[in-house]
């Protein structure tokens, strides 16, 4: 009853004219963004995030959240249509996907895909709604030590689930630490690594930096790498699927629905892991693997409901622990920043509209994108014929107004340029540059929780060790670090690695 009574609440909060336009608008642009292929959710709503400054807070996030889960559905449109995934997480659908749509049948596909997605993102939402508020009262028993080594647990998930290098991977980290370091030390007052400039007192914002790492960066490697064709557009064919295709997509997107939910709670795994996984226990559980890659509708319906599954459950540590599970959520605490509000377990007991406003919002915006998906699918292809050479311009021009109006500070926009070089620098390197955005925003908390568990232990270190849930989470830490060097996550890194796209 308890629960009913705070999704009411919610739900009142986010019918608001506002928050519903607002949660429209997320939708739409995800989908838009999804779509087109070179701009993925991170570099939007790193684009997007000086904007939403002027919102109130629940609007900010309903926006912000609805481009998230937006960009999981339109993704795997171009994904079938075209072969051109508009999404990271939408590579694995290219393998049926796009087959399925060879042979006549894109509209099966898509439809499956967008009711799997739908059915997933109900699911994850409710377990959010269900799960969130248990999580935090058992946050609220956490200490500085038990904070930190739950920090520590975060930077190490984001070392661990990296699907390249994990030296660079671990190399990436350590630069967002110490760029989180950049400002003046709220203890002594001493002004660290400024160089002297006094635009650095205040340290680098979440905002200019994934502005810049993320897009900026994209813009220089999407010109780069242009679509200088127009693709050719497929007939979609039937919409709905037939008994056959319906008896083998119920029980994918049930199985990709549950893994989406689990995986979506780790940290660093975002929602490309749980496609792959997805896609990987399809195949172990068929009967006849070989018609995977030939036009298997479980290869859609699956990692198209685990990603989206993950998007929503992903907003659980973020919310209750102030922990971000991937690049979005740590912009989603940057968003919070802007409109001071410290992300963790308080935010429920003292901001309860704001999150279970949010979390009614989720199955208003994913009803939003089922109806917006299929009847608009003719329009989002048509907007890959848009040339790049107008389309990139426009959006260089309206991150460069929003950063400058967060604060009025040409200084940030200089920033923002040098941080967009430094990202398409690191993406040339091979560097995957979400650890850097992660270990940016937990660093500044891990030193935080690190001096205050040893103020209160004057110097001891063991303290660490000696409360049992500050010792699990350090397990937990090393069990993720000593998991991800062994040699089943090494072919793994290597068979990610090699994917297209």
């Amino acid at each position: 009853m308890e629960l009913i009574g705070h999704l009411q609440l919610g739900f009142a909060a986010a019918a608001g004219a506002q928050n519903l336009l607002a949660c429209f608008t997320g939708a739409l642009l995800g989908t838009l963004i999804g779509v087109l292929p070179g701009l993925g959710p991170v570099a939007t709503i790193a684009l997007l995030l000086p904007l939403t400054y002027g919102l109130p807070p629940l609007t900010a996030l309903i926006m912000l959240a609805g481009i998230y889960y937006g960009a999981q559905y339109g993704g795997s449109t171009t994904s079938i249509l075209l072969n051109l995934p508009g999404e990271a997480s939408s590579v694995v659908t290219c393998r049926d996907g796009h087959p399925l749509a060879k042979q006549g049948r894109a509209g099966t596909a898509l439809a499956v895909a967008a009711l799997g997605s739908f059915f997933a993102g109900c699911v994850g939402t409710l377990f959010l709604a269900a799960c969130a508020p248990l999580l935090m009262r058992f946050a609220l028993d956490f200490g500085p030590a038990e904070y930190c080594s739950l920090m520590l647990f975060g930077l190490s998930g984001a070392v661990a689930i990296a699907s390249r290098s994990l030296l660079k991977s671990l190399a990436m980290v350590v630069l967002g630490l110490l760029l989180g370091l950049i400002g003046t030390d709220a203890n002594s007052g001493v002004a660290r690594y400024t160089f002297g400039l006094r635009e650095l007192d205040d340290g680098v914002g979440t905002t200019v930096l994934a502005v810049g790492v993320f897009g900026f960066a994209e813009l220089l490697h999407g010109l780069e790498h242009a679509c200088r064709r127009t693709p050719a557009m497929r007939p979609c064919g039937r919409l709905w699927p037939d008994r056959a295709d319906t008896r083998r997509a119920v029980p994918a997107v049930l199985r990709g629905t549950a893994l989406g939910t689990l995986l979506g709670l780790l940290p660093g795994a975002g929602a490309l892991l749980p496609a792959f996984a997805s896609y990987a226990l399809e195949k172990a559980c068929a009967r006849d693997p070989a018609r995977f890659g030939q036009g298997a509708i479980e290869g859609v319906a699956g990692p198209e409901s685990a990603n989206n599954a993950a998007a929503q459950t992903a907003f659980i540590p973020m919310l209750t622990l102030g922990i971000p599970s991937n690049a979005i959520m740590a912009l989603m605490i940057g968003a919070l920043t802007l409109h001071d509000i410290q992300p963790g377990p308080q935010v429920i007991v003292h901001d309860p509209v704001l999150f279970w406003g949010l979390v009614a919002s989720m199955w208003i915006g994913n009803a939003m994108l089922l109806v917006l998906n299929l009847p608009l699918i003719g329009l989002w292809v048509r907007l890959l014929a848009t040339p790049y050479r107008l389309l990139y311009p426009a959006i260089l021009l309206f991150c460069c107004l929003g950063l400058y109006a967060l604060a009025n500070r040409t200084g940030d926009l200089y920033l923002a340029a040098l941080f967009g070089l430094l990202g398409y620098l690191l993406q040339k390197s091979g560097c995957e540059t979400v650890p850097l955005l992660l270990g940016f925003v937990l660093g500044p908390l891990f030193e935080e929780h690190l001096r205050r568990a040893l103020l209160l232990a004057r110097g001891d270190a063991s303290v660490f060790l000696q409360r049992p849930l500050s010792l699990a989470l350090l397990l937990a830490a090393l069990a993720l670090i000593l998991g991800a060097l062994s040699p089943t996550a090494r072919r793994a890194r290597r068979q990610l690695a090699t994917e297209p796209g």
